[in-house]
């Protein structure tokens, strides 16, 4: 079923991190709708430049660059962000938090209304299973990894920084996935394919997860609820200075999922397990390991990664539903059949000649 999505803002856009998986999703919806937008990103990007959206060539910390995209727009959604489960605390410290807080500084400086931002739901992990858990869940103090805690704070940054002149929110979208994604299918099937994945501790824990056209429906809905300073619904309160768990509402036994996939593309299924606690002991000693002899990459598993692939984690969607008129219109089925449809053309192209014969 197609859920209308409410009118949105009609003014200028600026995406921060537009070129990435969700940014760049969330940029082609705004200008199929007609909307001015505009991308800040780190380097060029040929092919929005083709479609002519401006991109901003500046980082997070670049107090000229933040001022020239921010200069005459209405709405920010701020995407970027330093990812992933390993690495220096202090470049995710530079690009999450700082990053963060000279973007709202700009916000204000140049009079932009409204700031959506992209946070994650890791910012309320605290190493328990989390099951239907709601935004009430405090933001986590400690956590083994670096990315959860540095979002964290710049949520609270963006959160506190609301008021009458700008506007804030922010959106806790949980494992994006979808055609295109480059990191957590590519990921999950490299791995299998080179028989490095196991099943970490029962093998039944669930979790949430979203497709990116659902997730960009929500960055859009925050928009249009933000603009109209109250909730999308008739029973919605002011989504402003709030944060709201975005999923597909149909949490999946990820290890289920996973072999699902798997067989859709005819891959042996995992099988083979760990307990949580071996892997996590794995991790204590790879992070160690990688610390001390300054290891580029990430270690083959971390503590974060053991655990997250153990616990349940999945969150009510109802204060969205509530406050955003968020619904998924793709479910999971139908999501991963156009993912299952999308990879095994890739597999085709790959498989097919490079250079042709032209002869009968």
């Amino acid at each position: 079923m197609t859920i209308p999505l409410p009118a949105s803002p009609t003014g200028p856009v600026l995406v921060t991190g537009g070129t990435g998986f969700l940014g760049r999703r969330l940029v082609l919806r705004l200008r199929a709708a007609g909307r001015p937008v505009r991308v800040l990103a780190r380097r060029p990007d040929p092919g929005l430049a083709a479609l002519g959206i401006p991109v901003v060539t500046a980082s997070l910390h670049d107090a000229a660059g933040l001022a020239a995209a921010c200069a005459g727009v209405e709405t920010v959604f701020h995407v970027a962000a330093r990812v992933g489960v390993w690495g220096p605390e202090a470049e995710f410290q530079r690009t999450n938090v700082e990053g963060t807080e000279a973007l709202v500084a700009a916000c204000r400086a140049q009079g932009v209304a409204r700031l959506i931002h992209t946070s994650s739901p890791s910012v309320v992990y605290n190493g328990r299973d989390l099951a239907g858990a709601d935004e009430s869940l405090p933001l986590t103090t400690a956590c083994p990894s670096p990315y959860p805690l540095t979002k964290a704070a710049a949520e609270r940054l963006v959160l506190a920084a609301h008021g009458p002149a700008l506007r804030t929110t922010a959106l806790r979208p949980h494992l994006i996935w979808g055609e295109g994604d480059p990191h957590l299918v590519p990921r999950v099937l490299q791995r299998a394919r080179a028989g490095r994945l196991r099943i970490v501790g029962s093998g039944r824990n669930r979790v949430d997860m979203v497709h990116v056209d659902n997730a960009v429906d929500a960055h859009l809905l925050a928009e249009a609820a933000l603009a109209a300073g109250r909730g999308a619904t008739a029973a919605g309160r002011d989504p402003g200075g709030r944060a709201y768990f975005i999923t597909n509402a149909e949490p999946v036994v990820l290890w289920d999922w996973i072999n699902g996939l798997l067989r859709g593309l005819e891959l042996p299924p995992v099988t083979r397990r760990v307990p949580l606690g071996v892997a996590w002991a794995a991790g204590v000693v790879a992070e160690a390991w990688w610390r001390a002899f300054r290891l580029a990459g990430e270690p083959p598993v971390t503590r974060f990664v053991a655990a997250e692939l153990a616990k349940d984690h999945w969150f009510d969607p109802g204060a969205a539903r509530r406050d955003l008129g968020y619904e998924p219109r793709l479910s999971m089925a139908a999501g991963t059949e156009r993912l299952l449809a999308h990879l095994r053309a890739q597999r085709v192209g790959s498989e097919a000649p490079k250079n042709p014969s032209s002869a009968d």
